[in-house]
């Protein structure tokens, strides 16, 4: 067994990173109901999907400075200040009276998500050094994708019931911050920290801002697409005759599920730095082509798969990189850098494939998405065998 699995602060982190990255798509299943509760609403049909995306709005613009805030104030504040505010705003959901404030409470669940995840990814620099790193990045996606495989099934059978009751699973953050404020310690203090508990600072590879704009607007553009799964899917599927909201429900899961496995394989397998996300991008591409191309459900939970396969590769390849280069002290920055862009790119990727899905329907739509994926992995290749290599320096302590 792997001796990070043995580490309690591993499993930590796995556990933060459940509330994260795919929180917003928790109550995907909910959307259509939620639509029809709030029939009377005018603006029902564009709320509803701004309740996924909402959160994304908030984070992309306060992750950076959740990153400083990390860096200054230290990670273990951020992280439980975040995990009381998602708990907080997102079981809202519950009892608000209208769309508007549930709407409302989204966004205040961004701030959440966005202290929760800054810190934590900041913590897997601080705790762990070189290829450790990078398998406890691939575990800590495969955690969050099996998180979210439990949310949205658990979600789908809810909504079955009462469209509300999805906005119950935020609440797993209660009993999570008593557990992580035992298990998750304050690392020492890098660079600009004073006294005993700093920690000296290692030089920074050549080009790691490079490295970190590159890697971060790689992420981004990967949500802008790869988000119009969770926002435009239900209804697709709604389309082909899967009405029931446990379909939406287990197409998902089969994605999540997909995206935990290669997740680890990613931080197992070392393939390289453009290699990885390119043969992600490949991956989606055929995913997304596949969900255009069904007529069923297996055809669906099929192209789900390779889509969860290829985000698996992608995201943690994405992270790992630019925390490797960018020095200790900058690790908050640098990882609200990327959460920011990650979430922008949620917030984004309604107002791009609406228009698509209007003008070419849900099936062009997807189709177009699979063409994206495709010139991303040609954009990638491109600029990283440009690029001088930043990362052939090896750090001593890493």
């Amino acid at each position: 067994m792997d001796r990070l699995l043995a580490d309690p602060r591993s499993w930590g982190l796995m556990l933060a990173a459940t509330l994260t990255v795919m929180s917003n798509a928790t109550i995907t299943p909910s959307l259509p109901g939620l639509e029809a509760a709030f029939a009377d609403d005018p603006l029902a049909p564009t709320i509803t999907r701004l309740l996924i995306t909402a959160p994304s709005l908030l984070v992309a613009v306060v992750a950076p400075l959740a990153g400083v805030l990390a860096d200054r104030l230290g990670r273990r504040r951020p992280l439980l200040w975040g995990l009381a505010i998602y708990a907080v705003a997102g079981t809202a959901g519950l009892y608000l009276p209208t769309l508007e404030t549930i709407l409302a409470s989204r966004l205040a669940l961004g701030l959440g998500v966005a202290l929760i995840m800054t810190a934590q990814a900041a913590l897997v620099g601080d705790y762990f050094d070189g290829p450790a790193r990078g398998r406890l990045m691939g575990y800590q996606m495969a955690a969050t994708n099996l998180g979210g495989l439990a949310f949205v099934t658990t979600a789908g059978l809810l909504a079955a019931s009462d469209p509300r009751l999805p906005f119950a699973i935020y609440g797993l953050a209660v009993p999570l911050f008593p557990l992580l404020w035992r298990i998750l310690p304050e690392p020492p203090r890098h660079g600009s920290a004073r006294g005993p508990a700093a920690a000296p600072d290692l030089p920074a590879d050549p080009g790691w801002r490079m490295v970190a704009g590159v890697m971060a607007g790689a992420a981004g553009l990967t949500f802008v697409i790869f988000y119009a799964v969770p926002t435009q899917l239900p209804y697709h599927l709604r389309g082909i005759g899967l009405e029931d909201p446990r379909h939406a429900g287990t197409v998902m899961g089969a994605m999540m599920a997909s995206a935990a496995v290669m997740s680890v394989i990613s931080g197992l397998v070392r393939l390289g730095r453009i290699a990885t996300p390119v043969l992600g991008y490949l991956m989606l591409a055929l995913g997304f082509a596949a969900i255009a191309l069904a007529h069923g459900l297996a055809m669906a939970m099929a192209g789900a798969a390779l889509i969860g396969a290829g985000l698996g590769f992608c995201m943690p390849t994405f992270i790992t990189t630019a925390l490797n280069a960018a020095p200790a002290r900058y690790r908050g920055l640098v990882s609200g850098l990327i959460t920011s862009a990650i979430f922008l790119g949620q917030f984004l990727s309604p107002l791009a494939s609406t228009p698509l899905v209007a003008h070419l329907g849900y099936a062009g739509a997807f189709l177009t998405g699979a063409a994206g994926f495709g010139l991303l992995a040609v954009a990638l290749v491109a600029i990283l065998r440009r690029q001088a290599p930043a990362l052939h320096v090896k750090r001593t302590a890493e």
